[in-house]
């Protein structure tokens, strides 16, 4: 059976999940992913807020090699590089994330990207697990 990768940053296994955010009821900054406290002006008035689907790709790179600790997904001859970038979703935050993409030859500062579900990695027991990533539409 799939499971997230991080169950509390998303609304996945929704059909159309969204990223799950928190925003500042004293000084409407947004955050992602959700937080207890604001990293603007250290409040506790922070309420969840789903963020938009859509958004544009600010920068991006390519991740040549298996990350270091705590990474659980493919090494060795098995990794696969995979694109990594900065997303703008609306004029609410900017978040970082997986790519579906890792050719930067088919990248483009500004165009269009969607929120998606992928598989990650199995765990011990061979359950799949999802994480969240950007493709280009």
């Amino acid at each position: 059976m799939p499971k997230a990768l991080a169950p509390d940053i998303s609304t996945w296994p929704e059909t159309s999940p969204q990223l799950i955010a928190s925003r500042c009821a004293a000084c409407d900054a947004t955050v992602f992913p959700a937080q207890p406290r604001c990293p603007r002006c250290s409040g506790d008035q922070m309420a969840e807020e789903l963020l938009p689907r859509n958004g544009t790709l600010v920068a991006w790179t390519t991740q040549g090699f298996p990350p270091g600790p705590p990474y659980l997904g493919p090494g060795g001859k098995d990794f696969v590089p995979f694109g990594v970038g900065l997303v703008q979703l609306g004029d609410v935050v900017r978040v970082e994330g997986r790519l579906t993409e890792n050719d930067p030859e088919k990248l483009q500062f500004g165009m269009p990207v969607e929120l998606t579900m992928i598989p990650f990695a199995a765990d011990a027991d061979g359950n799949e697990i999802i994480t969240f990533a950007f493709r280009p539409i």
